[in-house]
């Protein structure tokens, strides 16, 4: 009879992994407050995570943060990683709460854990902020861990309300309409 141990591997019955292929990935989203982090979320539950697999919510804390310390409590990506076991029981979820600045611990994470896939969420962009600022702050940040993260990193953005599927954006693929 063959299984899998905790490191991904199959084994026979003898507890053999000879030749063994890692079935296991993990995904990392990074998760806050904002609808469409909690929709990146869920995409990556239903769309990139299968049995086995291990998910990792990120909620991140800025550095030397003015907020009050329970607005960054762990309880948002706790409740969050509840809502994910009992979406889809079979896929492991783990919650981490850093602090420190955005991308660099993104990008430090993702190495440290060897992370599979990193899922983003994108907000819409504004039309008044893109002319006359250009790119905001998000998307910007999106397109760096795009750039820079040693994964496979989607950016997903929910399609407004009269229109189904989400906007996904990879290396290789810029706002692909993907129908699910």
């Amino acid at each position: 009879m063959e299984g899998l141990n905790m490191y991904g591997v199959v084994e026979n019955e003898n507890g053999n992994g000879n030749g063994g292929v890692v079935l296991r990935k993990r995904v990392m989203v990074l998760v806050d407050d904002t609808s469409h982090s909690k929709h990146a979320m869920m995409w990556a539950l239903t769309h990139v995570t299968n049995k086995g697999d291990l998910l990792t919510l990120l909620h991140l804390i800025p550095p030397k943060s003015h907020h009050s310390s329970s607005s960054y409590s762990p309880y948002l990506a706790n409740s969050l990683g509840s809502l994910c076991k009992a979406s889809k029981p079979e896929v492991e979820v783990e919650a981490l709460v850093i602090q420190g600045p955005k991308l660099g611990t993104v990008i430090s994470q993702v190495k440290k854990l060897e992370v599979s896939v990193l899922v983003l969420g994108q907000k819409k962009p504004s039309s008044f902020i893109n002319c006359f600022c250009g790119s905001s702050n998000s998307e910007a940040f999106v397109d760096q861990c795009i750039k820079n993260a040693d994964c496979l990193t989607v950016g997903v953005r929910k399609q407004s309300r009269g229109i189904g599927g989400y906007l996904i954006s990879t290396r290789w693929q810029k706002n692909f309409w993907l129908l699910a």
